[in-house]
């Protein structure tokens, strides 16, 4: 299907629906994750279809979804030898996995809760997918609500041979936290690429407060938009919804990361954002560099504040020079720079990203099918390839479509998927 080595970076393993209530420690069973599924007699609308699955977790007890159904194959469920299938279905050669609806409780406000989670998730990794490693990099969790026990933890999966790990979109502190430096020096002496995937943290469990719902928040709008009549704000939202206020938090990350000296203090660390889109990077990196640089009608010495009458004028501790910031950037690289060496965006339809890789740079963008969730490009990957890469040239292609994130995380590029087939 695909002359290049494609790698999916957005890729999700369903995982056991009662996974967690029967390798948990007993004391903390009855607060595990776990998956209800169960079949209508009848569908809700008429030709629709009828299985669905329920979660029950703290914060998220009786969220609804329908099972995974793929309309002309086959249904995922998780079993590696059918993530494989279904990869060479799509002419996928090799895939990072995240973890799917357990998402949603492996990074809490509960240390205790979220590291139980994460253990039995890692170790689930460890049992049922490293002896497909030459395809399947799935990421293993880290809660940073206890920056020791994440490095311990970081040191063990590594030594059970796992090869990424997963880190939360909302972080307990801000990832420009020097607190932060054990997470990414373990991570980086031990060739662990770091990934971030969009909906993860902000869930809190002690404290029962507004934000428990951010990580379902935008689903569950669409969802109340898709039962009514649209109206004029809800169309209006929807339209900002996919663009400005998608890609703040990544922005973000990014911020924290370069402004904070994480890239500086860490230069074989690379840093991967999952399933944000792509196509904000561009001006994005426009307004880092300005923000550092003197521009057009700014003047450096333009005074600002409160005139105290009492003082002379030499000693106004009111008073400041207001663009006096913009040249003390204070690391070697430029910001822009950062980026390019050590950061990287997935996207799955983002034509935008594509056409601005040369200001971005080539290395800053990778594809992912976001396998099986219905939002990805699973089962039309071709097509949505060939939309996205209309006119590009081979080696761009390559380096977006798998070779930028082979390297990333260490999949052998040579091992190329000999032929799609032609059905599953």
């Amino acid at each position: 299907m695909f002359k290049e080595f494609v790698v999916s970076g957005d890729s999700h393993i369903i995982e056991p629906v009662d996974l967690f209530k029967t390798r948990l420690p007993r004391p903390l069973r009855d607060r595990a994750l776990w998956e209800e599924e169960f079949t209508l007699d009848e569908p809700i609308v008429e030709g629709g279809h009828t299985e669905f699955k329920k979660l029950h977790t703290i914060g998220f007890d009786g969220w609804t979804i329908s099972k995974y159904r793929q309309t002309g194959g086959e249904t995922p469920d998780g079993e590696p030898d059918h993530i494989i299938r279904d990869m060479d279905f799509d002419g996928v050669d090799a895939s990072v996995m995240f973890p799917n609806l357990s998402l949603f409780v492996l990074f809490t406000d509960d240390h205790e809760l979220s590291m139980a989670h994460c253990r039995v998730w890692n170790d689930y990794l460890v049992e049922r997918y490293l002896p497909y490693k030459e395809r399947l990099r799935p990421t293993a969790a880290i809660p940073l609500t206890d920056v020791p026990a994440a490095v311990a933890e970081i040191e063990r999966i590594a030594r059970a041979g796992l090869g990424a790990i997963l880190l939360p979109e909302i972080p307990p502190l801000p990832y420009w936290s020097r607190e932060y430096d054990p997470v990414w020096a373990a991570a980086q002496s031990l060739g662990l690429p770091v990934f971030f995937h969009v909906a993860t943290g902000g869930v809190f469990v002690k404290e029962q407060v507004s934000e428990t719902a951010t990580t379902v928040k935008g689903l569950m709008t669409a969802m109340n938009m898709g039962k009514g009549q649209l109206t004029d704000d809800m169309v209006s939202g929807r339209t900002m919804g996919g663009g400005n206020t998608a890609s703040a938090s990544p922005q973000g990350i990014i911020a924290a990361l370069v402004g904070g000296g994480v890239c500086e203090r860490f230069p074989d660390l690379h840093f991967n954002l999952t399933e944000f889109g792509a196509g904000w990077l561009v001006s994005y990196m426009g307004m880092m560099e300005k923000s550092w640089r003197m521009g057009i009608g700014q003047d450096p010495d333009w005074w600002l504040g409160f005139w105290d009458d009492s003082r002379p004028a030499n000693d106004q501790p009111s008073m400041g020079r207001l663009f006096a910031i913009n040249d003390k950037w204070p690391y070697p690289l430029k910001p822009t720079e950062y980026v390019q060496r050590q950061i990287h965006v997935q996207f799955a339809d983002d034509p935008t990203a594509v056409k601005a890789r040369h200001i971005t740079g080539l290395s800053t963008i990778t594809w992912g099918n976001d396998y099986p969730h219905a939002e990805g490009t699973f089962r039309s990957s071709a097509d949505c390839v060939a939309f996205n890469f209309e006119g590009v040239g081979d080696d761009d292609r390559a380096a977006i479509l798998g070779g930028t994130l082979a390297d990333v995380a260490h999949f052998d590029k040579t091992k190329k998927l000999a032929k799609a087939p032609e059905t599953v």
